[in-house]
């Protein structure tokens, strides 16, 4: 097994704490609401902190019909989250699992910047490339973007 790390950043107009809420203290209730066209439903099993089993299950027509991660750490005072991909969606026979360490900060514009970085790791002596990577980052570009136009419309979610 080898493993593939990625740093990437994304911006956003929304402040950090009402982002970390939307994304990840509420997904399960705002992501169908936000993106009905790419999720269908959240189910959680546990209380939401760590150890918890979140399984995202998608729209028809999409790639996938769903996702299911494991949640390893959350922290509210430092806006902090990680998870793990454990089973569907890309994961198969390039992939055992995606492990995500997420940070929202303040950004210069008063909105925020969502710090990341994944761990892809292969089966045997797979290898995943730059261009198969971004196309990961590209699929949860989606949801994030629809969430983020979602709390726009909808200034008094989430805050």
């Amino acid at each position: 097994m080898g493993v593939v790390t990625y740093d990437f950043e994304v911006s956003s107009p929304i402040s950090p704490a009402r982002l970390f809420k939307a994304l990840v203290l509420e997904a399960d209730k705002l992501f169908p609401k936000a993106a009905p066209q790419a999720i269908k439903s959240v189910e959680l099993d546990g209380n939401g902190g760590p150890g918890t089993i979140v399984k995202i299950n998608f729209a028809e027509g999409l790639p996938f019909q769903y996702v299911k991660h494991t949640v390893e750490g959350q922290d509210k005072d430092n806006l902090s989250y990680s998870y793990s991909l454990i089973e569907g969606g890309p994961l198969g026979e390039k992939l055992e699992k995606i492990s995500y360490e997420n940070k929202f900060v303040a950004g210069a514009d008063g909105g925020s910047v969502c710090k990341s970085i994944m761990k892809f790791y292969t089966v045997g002596d797979c290898t995943f490339t730059e261009d198969e990577i971004k196309e990961q980052i590209q699929r949860m570009d989606g949801v994030y973007k629809a969430v983020e136009a979602y709390l726009i419309a909808n200034p008094d979610v989430c805050n």
